[in-house]
């Protein structure tokens, strides 16, 4: 699939016009809520762009930009309450379905609380829902110091605010990479409209409406997520009837970043899509097919190599405890016992 493949139309609602994007074919998914986002930027990303092409070989991949970002009405106030998400978020959907019949739902990060309240409300149209990295109550997410702090950080300086940000979504990212997100932000929302969007993620308050939500559920949540706390996934799963809980290794907080297949496999299979599952039951296999994530064989590389945490971590731009971290990932993936057992099985299955 090309970049062009992703086709960009146009809803209108209360005189505003809402930027939304397909890609693939078949039943709608339709990843919604994301606080900041571009509809171009982000698919020139090709890690996202990756993520998002695996949904769209079995699903019409339908995504949007919030009023006051991306590709949207610029001039537009972001919408402040979950109701004025809700509104968004069903103009989006009349104007992408081609009829009545069911749909899907992915709703990452602050987007939980929009896409529960979709299903909830509208129980005939949505026949699954996955909740990734998400939480119920944003007043759950920091003490009211930190948040008033992380508030007045961007209504007083967005590109101070915009790398602060960076730092906790993109915990193991490069130099670089944090660079290009906070330019990214920038680029998305101004920054009356990043404090905006950042004022109603931390008032959300989705307690009420997840116990009335019906549709078949997955809360997947990583265990290390610092934007998000694990606790705070395992409690919205909770509140949702029968809903399945997956916890994910790894701390990234975007869902493309990181053990990305683990979200989609895990997303695909509760959709109904063939996917082809790691072979978990032997450790022979190459790196890929026990879910190595692409960081993680880097560091195996160097661990086989010889190198110490520390080198490891000077060349791959990060701390040493992030490495001892994936290091303990690694060998919880291949079943090994020590650091030389993970450096022979590299060895021997060619890795370096």
């Amino acid at each position: 699939m090309r970049p062009e493949d992703q086709v960009i139309h146009h809803a209108e609602l209360d005189g505003r016009s809402i930027a939304w994007s397909a890609v693939g074919a078949g039943p709608l998914l339709v990843i919604g809520g994301w606080w900041s986002s571009d509809l171009e930027l982000d698919w020139r990303n090709a890690r996202f762009r990756r993520f998002v092409e695996q949904f769209a070989r079995h699903r019409t991949v339908i995504r949007y930009d919030r009023p006051g970002t991306g590709r949207s009405d610029r001039d537009a106030a972001p919408p402040g309450t979950l109701d004025e998400e809700l509104a968004v978020l069903e103009a989006v959907v009349d104007e992408a379905a081609d009829s009545s019949g069911p749909i899907a739902l992915f709703g990452g990060s602050s987007g939980g609380g929009v896409v529960s309240l979709f299903a909830a409300r509208h129980p005939g149209r949505v026949d699954r829902l996955v909740l990734y990295g998400t939480y119920a109550r944003g007043a759950d997410l920091a003490p009211p110091a930190a948040r008033a702090a992380m508030l007045g950080v961007i209504e007083q300086h967005w590109g101070l605010g915009s790398r602060v940000l960076a730092d906790l979504f993109l915990p193991d990212a490069t130099a670089e990479e944090r660079a290009e997100f906070v330019e990214f932000q920038r680029s998305s929302a101004s920054r009356e409209v990043a404090h905006a969007s950042l004022q109603a993620v931390y008032e959300v308050d989705a307690t009420r409406h997840l116990a009335e939500v019906r549709a078949p559920t997955l809360v997947l949540h990583r265990r290390a997520d610092r934007a998000i706390p694990f606790a705070l996934g395992k409690d919205v799963a909770a509140r949702i009837r029968d809903a399945r809980f997956v916890g994910l290794e790894g701390d990234d907080h975007f869902p493309w970043r990181g053990d990305a297949d683990a979200v989609a496999r895990e997303t695909l299979a509760f959709l109904g899509a063939p996917v082809d599952a790691p072979n978990a039951g032997s450790r022979s296999g190459p790196a890929g097919a026990i879910g190595l994530t692409a960081r993680e064989r880097e560091v195996l590389r160097f661990v086989a190599r010889g190198d110490t945490d520390a080198e490891i971590a000077a060349h791959l731009l990060l701390s040493p405890h992030t490495v001892h971290r994936h290091l303990a990932n690694i060998r919880s993936k291949l079943g090994v016992p020590s650091r030389a057992a993970a450096a022979a099985w590299a060895l021997r299955h060619d890795l370096i």
